[in-house]
């Protein structure tokens, strides 16, 4: 089992002969790869969504012809890069950005993008204020072959039962509703970088949103709808002048970095992925938050004769084939490789579900951990660690010169500080 993102890319370059995933996951991969071994052997009737380029209800736009009207950048965020840029070449856009995203693109128009490519339903674009301007792609699960594969073994079996089940589950899913013209949700717009009295504040969703709230509490900060049992990314706070904002701890560094956000709570993990891609990054970290205390790790199979990096430096070095590097930390992982002289090695990105790659796909991991525990259940053992990482507020290096923001940066910094202490 692997993240649904990793399986085309497994499946196009020889793992596996066979996946399953949605397809649009399939089309992000072939877009830009469209010689690659990955073939859509087809739709298995079930996972129906949609690819829509999306505007923010504030704008008052419902055409694609306005969009591409303008005459400055158009921002698109999204989790479908190619996927966005195509839009954007196939729309002849004049100008345009695309900013790749781990996720939480409805979250960044109007104020950090002026598109969002996601994939959802209209109701839910509604639900998040925004408005479909235009339906890109059909998604549903789909099965799909490596092509070679395909020509030289027989699978006809094997696809015979998929679609079977599949035919199966999809006669006992529950009806989908059609849309029911829900109108966009009005939004509060988070302020841009031209309102410069206000702190820009970005706060991490999914697993550390608990932790991250229990910490402000007693910090004395008060939040309204954090977490959000509705999915508002938007929470209210009792600080004078500041504004807040959920997304993902990933895409933090690189949205201080870029002034969308003057402060943001991540994980020192994220930080140094950050700025191992990028040396001279203005971002820094401002406040050790000590909480979602994890350590990242470099990981092997039990199999593997080696006991340290020193070990598995020998151990590449008598090998034919490259070492074959897995993880969520790319740049991280990079440097660990080059840091450690491994010799011929290459990275394998991948967006979750790390320890799966090991023996089969992978060489070597570099993976968070917080026990162990997983990775011992998974035969697998840590060979050394790179580093350990914790909850930190990062800020930009640059001394703010507006008095009245530095006033509100300063004492989000001290109640933090104070709210580590009673933690």
């Amino acid at each position: 089992m692997f993240h649904e993102r990793d399986i085309p890319i497994q499946v196009a370059i020889g793992n596996y002969d066979l996946g399953i995933c949605g397809s649009d996951w399939i089309e992000e991969l072939m877009v830009k790869y469209p010689s690659s071994a990955l073939m859509k052997v087809g739709s298995l009737g079930y996972g129906q969504s949609a690819l829509y380029v999306a505007v923010s209800a504030a704008e008052g736009i419902s055409t694609v012809e306005a969009v591409r009207q303008r005459s400055g950048v158009v921002r698109i965020a999204s989790e479908y890069p190619n996927l966005a840029e195509q839009f954007a070449l196939n729309l002849r856009l004049r100008r345009f950005g695309v900013f790749p995203l781990w996720g939480a693109a409805e979250a960044y128009p109007p104020e950090s993008a002026d598109l969002a490519l996601v994939c959802g339903t209209k109701e839910g674009l509604a639900d998040c204020g925004l408005v479909p301007l235009s339906r890109v792609l059909g998604v549903s699960a789909c099965l799909v072959a490596n092509r070679n594969s395909w020509e030289s073994k027989d699978m006809k079996e094997v696809v015979a039962s998929i679609y079977d089940e599949a035919m199966s589950q999809e006669a006992e899913s529950e009806i989908v509703q059609p849309y029911s013209g829900r109108r966009p949700r009005k939004s509060k717009i988070f302020p841009s970088g031209a309102d410069g009295d206000i702190v820009r504040l970005a706060l991490p969703d999914g697993h550390q949103q608990s932790p991250t709230f229990d910490l402000l509490s007693k910090a004395g900060i008060s939040l309204d709808d954090y977490p959000s049992p509705t999915g508002n990314r938007r929470p209210a706070t009792d600080l004078a002048g500041v504004a807040v904002k959920v997304i993902r701890p990933q895409d933090m560094p690189l949205q201080v970095a870029s002034g969308n956000f003057d402060l943001a709570v991540t994980g020192r993990d994220w930080l140094r992925e950050h700025l191992c891609q990028f040396p001279t990054s203005p971002v820094k970290e401002l406040v050790d938050l000590k909480s979602g205390r994890v350590r990242i790790v470099a990981v092997v199979s039990n199999d593997m004769p080696v006991a340290d990096a020193s070990d598995l430096a020998k151990f590449s070095a008598g090998r034919t084939a490259p070492l074959r590097v897995a993880s969520e930390y790319i740049n991280i992982a990079d440097k660990y490789a080059r840091d450690n002289h491994l010799g011929s090695y290459r990275v394998v990105p991948t967006w979750g579900a790390t320890e799966a790659f090991l023996p089969e796909d992978a060489d070597l991991l570099i993976e968070n951990t917080e026990t162990g525990g997983t990775i011992a259940r998974h035969n697998l053992k840590i060979i050394d660690t790179l580093f350990e990482s914790t909850a930190c507020l990062i800020g930009r290096r640059r001394r703010v010169t507006n008095a009245v923001k530095r006033e509100r940066i300063d004492a989000i910094i001290q109640a933090l500080q104070t709210g580590v202490k009673l933690n």
